[in-house]
């Protein structure tokens, strides 16, 4: 009896380590990373990953980008029971220290899962929005150097919208979700002059700081005029001529002077540009806005 008690314990052990090596569940799957368009954030930012399971983010892990475009790490492991559950990917940035262990607001590009791929781009919703119809419109003219009529400067000044009395807006872009900003810049001689940041295109922005000498703080519409406060490297008044003007989109709060990696509209002031009213447009940008593939496995 002993020895048949034996041989079926020793059957039943055989079985457990049997199952045991047939047993091809893995303890974590991958996810991959290939996006294009994503630059260095500095030292007070990282991306990071996120899959949404059952309406509720999952991080997949951070990750950086430094100068010359190379990735820390582009393939991530998860539980792989989140991860064949995810029905989307969403990749935001996050403060250095991040205090907050949910998703940030700078919510940059999502995609839903078809299969084992998702297509991720800021079209996406929880992400920023399509700009694929955006198109916009300046001119040139210094309001805040003026309180009697033209003073005949008006390169020194330009302003994102159509002149007016008051001007009105004429940028046509999609309306931000929370966590972002729209940024204007002129590129001067030592690098990109910020004309203030703003979410709506029918108020001021939130800088005049090289706006003129008049009790001016300019027309109801973003811009800047080049004057006052000229940084090292620049000689104000700037002549806007000859020089690209840029829209960004930034995120809120923002770590860095610079423009951010989304410029939506770009445009070179003709050198021979008329002043108002005169409008110039802007052109599409849209090879600034990162786009790709996330993959399962």
């Amino acid at each position: 009896m002993r020895k048949r008690f034996l041989a079926v314990i020793a059957a039943m052990l055989t079985i457990v380590l049997v199952s045991c090596d047939n047993d091809d569940t893995p303890s974590v799957a991958q996810l991959t990373l290939n996006i294009n368009g994503l630059e260095d954030l500095g030292s007070n930012a990282i991306y990071e990953g996120w899959i949404i399971v059952d309406g509720s983010p999952i991080s997949t892990g951070t990750f950086s980008v430094d100068t010359e475009g190379t990735w820390s790490a582009n393939t991530f492991e998860v539980d792989p029971d989140d991860l064949n559950a995810a029905t989307k990917f969403v990749l935001t940035v996050e403060p250095i220290p991040d205090p907050d262990p949910a998703p940030s607001d700078q919510k940059l590009l999502a995609g839903d899962f078809a299969g084992n791929t998702a297509t991720v781009s800021t079209s996406v919703a929880p992400a920023l929005g399509s700009f694929d119809n955006s198109s916009g419109i300046y001119f040139l003219r210094t309001p805040t150097d003026e309180t009697d009529g033209n003073n005949g400067n008006d390169i020194y000044g330009v302003w994102f919208g159509t002149p007016g009395a008051p001007p009105t807006a004429g940028l046509n872009l999609p309306t931000l979700p929370t966590g972002w900003a729209y940024e204007g810049w002129v590129i001067g001689d030592s690098g990109p002059l910020s004309t203030g940041t703003f979410t709506e295109f029918n108020t001021m922005d939130n800088s005049n700081g090289f706006s003129g000498t008049e009790n001016n703080a300019g027309p109801p519409i973003p811009g800047e005029d080049f004057f006052n406060n000229a940084p090292a490297g620049e000689t104000f008044p700037l002549d806007v001529r000859g020089r690209m003007v840029v829209i960004s989109v930034e995120p809120v709060p923002d770590n860095s002077p610079a423009p951010f990696l989304l410029k939506p509209l770009v445009a070179t002031v003709p050198t021979d540009a008329a002043t108002a009213p005169t409008t110039h447009d802007f052109g599409q940008n849209l090879a600034s806005l990162p786009t790709g593939t996330v993959s399962r496995n």
